[in-house]
């Protein structure tokens, strides 16, 4: 398959880590354009990476293959309508903006081949995770371009409904929050311990890191891993039990499902 040709319409922080990591793979920059209303904005992407840059969104889609739709939800319908003069029936729209259905997206664009991504925001660091949906209009070399770009910046895994969306939304497209918050607690309940407030951070940091890294490269889940590092009657089993004793797992079922809930009222909000 030749390298499709790229046009990113928006270049935020979310679009300018995709063009990052399509670069570093070796991606042409002759082969990536992007669009963007900001003249600041489109000279550093342009200096960064070499690529294009167009304020017109038109401009910009000429002649691509895949055109990424990367501006804020918030205005995407906007957006839509201005470009579907200009979209052709053989461009493969990939929308990474949350709470935008590929029914919006058709009813602004006309039918189209539609892939609806939720990434996440260690994207950044080429360390993102995302959950990706096709419409019934794409093809299979369009889910392998998909695929490649999200996969630029991280791991993406297909989705067989659209209202998988919200769950990926819930867990991983919010999940970097939860573990912020993590962080947070376990570093305020190190410094009433008695440590300072950098060696709780450092400490609690390169745990966080080292008990992903373990996860990731091991070769049985995450419950399991647990156990090995629990001894019985020991530190580590007095704060699990007390975690549980308090509902933890109750209470992340809980949260996760707010999330869910929640992407799916905006969803239908911004649709409109």
């Amino acid at each position: 398959m030749t390298t499709p040709r790229i046009a990113f319409v928006g270049a935020g922080n979310m679009a300018a880590s995709l063009i990052g990591g399509l670069r570093a793979q070796g991606i042409e920059a002759s082969a990536i354009r992007a669009s963007d209303r900001g003249a600041e904005q489109r000279s550093k992407i342009t200096a960064e990476h070499g690529i294009a840059t167009f304020e017109s969104n038109a401009e910009a889609i000429k002649g691509a293959d895949v055109v990424v739709l990367s501006v804020k939800p918030q205005v995407m319908k906007d957006v839509c309508l201005d470009l579907a003069p200009h979209v052709t029936p053989q461009q493969l729209i990939v929308s990474i903006a949350a709470g935008i259905s590929c029914a919006s997206l058709q009813s602004w664009l006309g039918p189209r081949a539609i892939v609806r991504c939720m990434p996440n925001t260690p994207a950044l660091l080429r360390e993102g995770a995302s959950g990706l949906f096709a419409n019934a209009q794409v093809s299979d070399e369009q889910r392998t371009q998909a695929q490649e770009l999200l996969g630029a910046v991280g791991i993406s895994v297909w989705l067989d409904t659209e209202e998988q969306i919200d769950a990926v939304t819930a867990v991983s497209g919010s999940g970097p929050a939860y573990f912020f918050l993590l962080i947070e607690a376990m570093t305020a309940a190190g410094e009433k311990l008695g440590l300072s407030r950098e060696t709780a951070a450092q400490l609690t940091l390169q745990t966080a890191l080292g008990a992903a890294r373990m996860a990731v490269s091991s070769d049985v889940d995450a419950s399991e891993l647990r156990r090995r590092v629990t001894s019985p009657a020991g530190t580590t089993e007095a704060a699990i039990k007390t975690f549980q004793a308090d509902g933890f797992e109750a209470l992340v079922e809980k949260a996760l499902n707010a999330a869910a809930d929640r992407s799916a009222e905006l969803a239908e909000q911004l649709g409109k």
